[in-house]
């Protein structure tokens, strides 16, 4: 029964994106997203996006990036080193690798994914469900 479930990946999602940043590309600086991105390549700074706009923030099997990312939906195939803040869903694919502490609505974790962090769920129904945990967070991260 769990080999099977073990196999099993998560559903590919019909998402478009309307900025691809590709392998070779490497991104130094804040990113302030109105759309969906696919990131493939490399940023080095935090990923942001207005609590209006539902934006899906990918992370490719060869993408990485160093800051946080703050968005509608994250998911992530390749490396994050810094802080997620996903109000609706956060997906973890195999082999992705996730360095900070995790926020989100809903979440999905495959088997290989590896977090190292705090993972605390938003509370239901709030809308500043954002603030809320990132305030448990920085609690959290302040009495270690």
């Amino acid at each position: 029964m769990f080999e099977k479930l073990r196999d099993k990946p998560l559903a590919s999602s019909q998402e478009r994106f309307e900025t691809l940043i590709g392998r070779t590309t490497q991104i130094y600086g804040r990113l302030v997203l109105v759309d969906s991105v696919r990131i493939d390549g490399k940023v080095v700074g935090n990923i942001e996006t207005s609590k209006e706009n539902k934006v899906t923030v990918a992370i490719g099997a060869s993408g990485e990036v160093s800051g946080d990312v703050t968005a509608h939906r994250v998911m992530v195939a390749g490396k994050v080193e810094g802080n997620i803040y996903a109000s609706e869903r956060v997906e973890f694919h195999k082999d992705s690798v996730v360095h900070g502490d995790i926020s989100y609505g809903s979440i999905a974790v495959e088997h290989g994914a590896r977090l190292l962090g705090l993972v605390i769920q938003n509370p239901a129904g709030g809308s500043n469900a954002g603030d809320a945990a990132s305030s448990a967070i920085r609690q959290a991260q302040t009495s270690k």
